[in-house]
């Protein structure tokens, strides 16, 4: 049987390229002195630019090509090749550069623009033997006009060689030091290809070269597809190294990246396929459907979005329609993002040498600048959402311009009524109808609300682009393309399956640990008092969440863990965030942290995160307070100080945060859908040297974890699109309660709808919306109020949802729309009794105990192929009823017990050892030995001389802990190390 030899690829790539326009070129073509194949070089400057050759030879009568080829090399030496390419070649002798490449036009109109075009010569060069005395030869050489740009190594299975024998040559045998290999000189991009796979390099770094997957994704994972008639790897010559495609991509994508910490490291950008296949279909689309559509791209963390949105911001900024004219009069970008701002500002800036394409309406600049930039038609311009609030009343007078918006983050930057507020400053108004804004306003017509509408369901000169790594069902509704299933569909996906499979990002179900908190609670009084159900509930919850022996236990078990199972990770570089679940719980775990490490690791501390100000027992906390640093340098302190290991958290961080140092999550808060997904996803983060992430859960389930990234792991879809017609439904129950009358709605809305407001008409705005509160008040019963609070704020959302996929035109549902923003803000908080049970109670039992997997790792939980599930869909449900519900103390305790005490022992009791404990903290001499031996004489002397005789006195209360204490040396070893750590650290604080 014939099997494929490495050959017979070679000849089907040289076939296919060469059928598409390619010379045919031979190794003695090359000259191995310049790495140029110069009768190609010459031949190319002569046909396209005979009389700046003239020039040259005029000041260099002899050896002229010699001298040229030492002014190209000069040029490359001072700026790089890709630069060169782009600009051409400077001399004092030439009138202008001399071109080295003539890359395509924006349009057509130039025919001697195109002649220069179609004069480049691309040819294919196979075995070349590239140095004097090596016998070696590379497979595959494509050149540009003499310049070897794209070398290719191939390997066949057949022969029981792949890819990664492709991998090992480059880095071994091809000295990254010849003027071949050298960065940015001659070659541009390194392939290594087999059968089945393609992977890339921008520089040969010997054995630090490092490759990255060329593939176009197998079944939403890593690999390649199976074509008929192809090998895998076929797009590789069939669509990516044509003469256009090649020259497109150092025209308009290739770029140098320079990093912000050390300006000589430099890295070249070549596009991933999933970046190059993304910005090319959705132009390719655009051209087709013109202004007014909708692009949902579900890229993955680690897909390199940052540079996918600035290569299509920049593509989108120049594209024209079939006429010549241009598609958009302005590209914005929103994001809140701040390295966005910088890459994306870098990166065009390469493509594009023009002044002034991008303008960045940033933190230090407002609404007025962006009203001005709209105005002037700005190429790009890059904005928060948030300012659209404010600068479509800035905006005197604005065309209906075309507007490509691209979203970045879309599960969020699209919430609220922040994206009606963008409609709104982009619907355009001509002069004379800025003249008469206030006036009609006034008035406040039904003709005047369908002119917002309008402004707001009207999107035909609007084309949407929305990047996200986890769409929420409302984002594939709102941004998604109706399938023939009739769900909405992503436009684009890379997955994270895919990302993971590709070794772009690390998968954090890896190694997942349960660790269950397992509790007793007692009565310190003699009553049965009544509470109110909801409030107890949530008394009981807070005392044990936040009780200090939960918290020291856990701080204990978080420290130990990783001091001893994960510091060593990353070189020793490895750190760990703690995920609380709320600003107190944060700051105790502070706290805790800091006397704990202060004991026992003393080198090693903590950083704190949370927003605004924390006042316990009259002393107030900040983040800054706490940390001794600004809020604004945390990132980087966090990133560059050795000796801070943890991050403890609390609604801060948990997305967003690029910090690939974070190897280790501990997380006591409940996680669920998108959340999880972001906040675990905070460990994914690739970086040399990390192998490994790990995650200690103390509340969550492992079904609940993967449930969540089930929806998001390939293409996300929805179980069924939300019915418009809800939101009738909603505004006929809240009707039903009398509560919001129509003359109040409307007189809300045209004081509303004002231009500009005085004190008067807020003060008019406030009292209709009090007198509907009142109303609200004489409801009777709790479960009404509830009853309609929940429509209210059903309809107020599905309204704000809806509206920005169906033309909802009725002027009655915009208004109540308005209407109850305001209301909403207005309503009595949810009145749950305050319970206070802290001095009621008391914790007698308590136990951590690791639940799955081994005692280092826990499991691997990862996701596997056909494990994915659907996002659930808006419904109207209904709403759930909260009667007011009494409960006795006595049976509150006993359900908690009941649920939470399962697996506990006598070992596990409190008060056995609690009230020695105390007594031992005001014995001097304990006092007098910690203060001044180390921990280790100190835990030795306890045990000798304190602990046995403690046991002695307490036989009488507890005979089967005295009896496991002299028979269990492990547990006698445990009590006797937990007790001596509380009591050295409380001698030594």
């Amino acid at each position: 049987m014939a099997h494929i030899k490495e050959k017979d690829i070679e000849e089907a790539i040289q076939n296919s390229l060469i059928s598409s326009g390619f010379a045919q070129s031979v190794s003695s073509d090359f000259d191995r002195k310049s790495c140029i194949n110069k009768k190609e070089l010459f031949r190319f400057l002569e046909t396209t630019q005979s009389e700046l050759l003239k020039e040259f030879k005029k000041f260099r009568p002899t050896n002229w090509e010699e001298k040229l080829l030492d002014m190209i090399d000069t040029n490359i030496k001072q700026k790089g090749l890709i630069r060169v390419l782009r600009e051409g070649v400077e001399d004092y002798s030439l009138s202008s550069n001399l071109r080295l490449v003539y890359f395509k036009p924006n349009n057509n109109k130039n025919q001697e623009t195109l002649k220069l075009y179609n004069s480049n010569i691309f040819s294919l060069t196979r075995q070349l033997y590239f140095e004097e005395r090596a016998k070696t030869s590379i497979d595959l050489v494509i050149f540009l006009n003499g310049f070897p740009i794209v070398i290719i190594e191939l390997k066949n299975k057949f022969t029981g060689q792949n890819i990664e024998n492709g991998k090992e040559q480059f880095k071994l045998d091809r000295s990254y030091r010849s003027k071949l290999s050298e960065f940015n000189t001659r070659t541009l991009i390194y392939f290594a290809v087999d059968n089945d796979e393609v992977s890339m390099t921008t520089e040969l770094k010997g054995e630090d070269t490092f490759f990255l997957p060329f593939n176009k994704g197998f079944e939403q994972g890593a690999g390649n597809p199976i074509v008929e008639g192809k090998f895998r790897t076929y797009y590789l010559w069939e669509e990516i190294l044509l003469q256009d495609s090649l020259l497109d991509i150092f025209r308009n994508f290739y770029f140098i990246q320079e990093d912000e910490k050390d300006p000589n490291k430099k890295i070249a950008i070549f596009p991933r396929y999933h970046q190059l296949d993304v910005v090319k279909k959705v132009e390719k689309r655009v051209k087709e459907e013109k202004q007014g559509k909708k692009y949902l791209i579900q890229h993955s963390a680690g897909s390199g979005k940052t540079n996918s949105i600035s290569w299509l911001a920049h593509r989108l900024s120049k594209l024209h329609d079939e006429d010549e004219n241009l598609i958009f009069d302005s590209v914005i970008v929103i994001t809140d993002r701040k390295v966005l701002d910088k890459q994306l500002q870098d990166a065009i800036y390469q493509l594009d040498k023009t002044k002034g394409i991008v303008v960045k309406i940033d933190k230090n600049k407002n609404s007025n600048d962006l009203a001005l930039a709209l105005q002037k038609k700005a190429k790009i311009i890059i904005t928060t959402i948030q300012k659209f609030a404010y600068a479509y009343k800035k905006i005197d007078s604005l065309d209906k311009n075309n507007y490509a918006i691209i979203i970045d983050e879309a599960h969020s930057s699209t919430s609220g009524e922040n994206i009606n507020y963008l409609k709104l400053a982009l619907s355009g108004k001509d002069l004379d109808e800025a003249k008469e804004f206030d006036k009609k306003y006034e008035t406040n017509s039904e003709d005047d609300v369908n002119k917002m509408l309008e402004a707001i369901t009207d999107t035909r000169h609007l084309s949407f682009f929305a990047f996200t790594a986890t769409p929420k069902d409302k984002t594939m509704q709102i941004f998604g393309r109706v399938g023939d299933d009739g769900k909405p569909h992503e436009f684009h996906l890379y997955s994270m399956r895919q990302a993971i499979e590709e070794g772009f990002i690390l998968d954090p179900l890896k190694n997942y640990m349960i660790s269950d908190t397992y509790f007793k609670i007692g009565k310190k009084i003699k009553d049965n008092p009544i509470f109110e159900k909801r409030g107890a509930n949530k008394a009981i919850g807070s005392f044990i969440n936040l009780h200090e022996h939960n918290i020291k236990q856990k701080v204990e078990t978080i420290v130990e863990d990783f001091m001893t199972n994960r510091v060593f990770w990353l070189k020793n570089r490895a750190k760990a965030m703690v995920v609380t679940s709320s600003r107190l719980h944060a700051l105790k775990y502070k706290l805790a942290f800091d006397e704990y490490l202060g004991t026992h690791y003393p080198s090693v501390k903590s950083l704190i995160a949370f927003s605004g100000e924390l006042e316990v027992d009259e002393v107030k906390y900040t983040e800054e307070s706490l940390n001794a640093i600004k809020e604004s340098e945390l990132p980087e302190v966090f990133d560059s100080a050795e000796s801070i290991k943890f991050l403890i958290v609390a609604d801060k961080y948990q997305t967003g945060f690029d910090q690939p140092k974070l190897c280790a999550m501990y997380v006591d808060k409940m996680l669920n859908g998108v959340t999880a997904v972001q906040t675990l996803s905070r460990l994914n983060r690739v970086i040399k040297n990390k192998d490994n992430t790990f995650v200690l859960d103390f509340v969550n389930d492992v079904d609940t974890i993967r449930d969540s990234f089930s929806r998001y792991y390939t293409s996300s879809n929805i179980e069924e699109m939300t019915d418009p017609n809800i939101v009738f439904e909603f505004y006929h129950k809240i009707d039903e309660f009398h509560i919001c009358y129509e003359e109040e709605v409307k007189e809300y809305c045209k004081l509303y709808l004002k231009e500009q407001r005085d004190s008067n008409d807020i003060a008019n705005m406030d009292n209709l919306v009090n007198v509907a509160i009142e109303r609200f008040k004489k409801i009777k019963e709790i479960e009404k109020q509830d009853e309609f609070k929940t429509y209210v704020i059903k309809f107020f959302r599905a309204y704000n949802f809806l509206i920005q996929i169906y033309p909802i035109k009725k002027t009655a549902l915009y208004e109540m729309y308005i209407y109850l923003g305001g209301l909403i803000k207005k309503f009595p908080k949810d009145m749950i009794s305050k319970v206070e049970l802290d001095n009621l109670l008391s914790l007698d039992f308590y136990k951590l105990k690791r639940m799955n997997g081994d005692e280092t790792n826990g499991e691997d939980i990862s996701l596997q192929k056909g494990d994915e599930k659907d996002l659930k869909g808006f419904s109207s449900g209904g709403s759930r009823k909260k009667e007011k519900e009494e409960v006795d103390l006595n049976s509150l305790i006993q359900r908690i017990n009941d649920l939470f005490g399962l697996d506990l022992s006598e070992e596990d009791r409190l008060a056995f050892f609690d009230q020695p404990l105390e007594a031992h903290k005001q014995n001097e001499d304990l006092k007098d030995i910690a203060k001044v031996n180390s921990y280790e004489e100190f835990e030795e002397q306890f045990k000798k001389g304190y602990f046995l005789k403690m046991i002695l006195d307490k036989r009488s209360t507890n005979e089967e802990i005295f009896n496991k204490i002299f028979t269990d040396n492990s547990f006698k070893s445990y009590l006797v190390e937990n007790m001596s750590r509380e009591l050295y650290r409380h001698f030594n604080s």
